[in-house]
């Protein structure tokens, strides 16, 4: 996926806050860090994340998405857009409008990726969007995906619901992921048996094999660190890193913004204060094939 001759660009549908790093709050300046055009593309813009206990601004309609994008298209340069990335989606019907927006901008580049990010749920909240939205994400939106990249909860589900414990669970599961679309996963907060308690895992399998990551948990966790990890993972696909490759480089920098974040004791990731950490990581870690 190596780009030469411009700058790889990507289309990010996602949220968008005022105050605080999710969505495309949390990818824009990150992927732009690494060397990457963003063409953000709103689907709330709020004051702030939902995990405050109050948030307000408008919540934008497939309408919205769809006329933004189709305004891209008249400018001519869909061509130049290499990947489409989208995050948290609060309603099926833009589940269906991001997948219009991917079916055009292939059209325009067949070579385009997409990377959906199945934003769902996690352990010990269980599923936090509406009603209806996981199985959308299940039976039509992730096997349209050229890359997924779910958390252990999410890829539970997304492939029978039965809980995996092992790495081999973790695997087959994956492998089954892969079967539905997706060529490439890339597995988020995996904990498995044997599992030291104050590490976390990201597993990443494509056509090559599979590979971990082992990183150390910190002491909490911190909203917009999926959608960080999941652009800077997609980031180093379109750079043409192999699959190892692009693992470790990704810990390094999600891993090193986080600890930025923590040692500041601050809930919002310090994007700012940490950039470095997205160019020159100071943690680097090494990824170990599974298979």
């Amino acid at each position: 996926m190596r780009h030469t001759g411009r700058v790889t660009a990507i289309m990010s549908v996602q949220s968008s806050v005022a105050y605080g790093h999710v969505g495309n709050s949390a990818a824009t300046f990150p992927l732009m860090r690494v060397g990457v055009e963003v063409w953000p593309v709103l689907t709330v813009h709020f004051s702030n994340h939902t995990g405050y206990p109050s948030w307000r601004g408008p919540l934008l309609t497939p309408a919205d998405v769809a006329e933004v994008v189709e305004g891209i298209e008249t400018l001519g340069v869909l061509e130049r857009c290499d990947a489409v990335l989208s995050g948290y989606q609060g309603a099926a019907e833009m589940g269906h409008t991001i997948l219009d927006v991917v079916r055009k901008v292939k059209q325009h580049n067949p070579a385009a990726v997409y990377c959906c990010d199945p934003v769902m749920g996690d352990v010990g909240r269980g599923m936090y969007v509406r009603p209806g939205i996981p199985e959308l994400m299940r039976d039509v939106v992730v096997p349209q995906a050229d890359v997924a990249t779910p958390n252990h909860f999410e890829l539970d589900f997304l492939t029978g619901g039965e809980q995996s414990t092992t790495m081999e669970q973790v695997l087959a599961k994956a492998d089954r992921l892969r079967e539905s679309g997706p060529a490439t996963v890339l597995v988020t907060s995996v904990v498995v048996q044997g599992q030291q308690p104050e590490e976390l895992q990201l597993v990443a399998v494509d056509g090559t094999g599979a590979w971990s990551v082992t990183t150390p948990l910190l002491d909490r966790s911190f909203t917009g660190s999926g959608d960080l990890t999941s652009a800077m993972f997609l980031a180093c696909l379109l750079a043409g890193d192999p699959l190892a490759e692009a693992l470790a480089t990704t810990a390094a920098r999600v891993y090193g913004v986080l600890s930025v974040t923590a040692a500041a004791g601050e809930s919002e990731l310090q994007l700012v204060a940490a950039q470095d950490e997205l160019v020159r990581p100071t943690h680097t870690f090494t990824a170990t094939r599974l298979r």
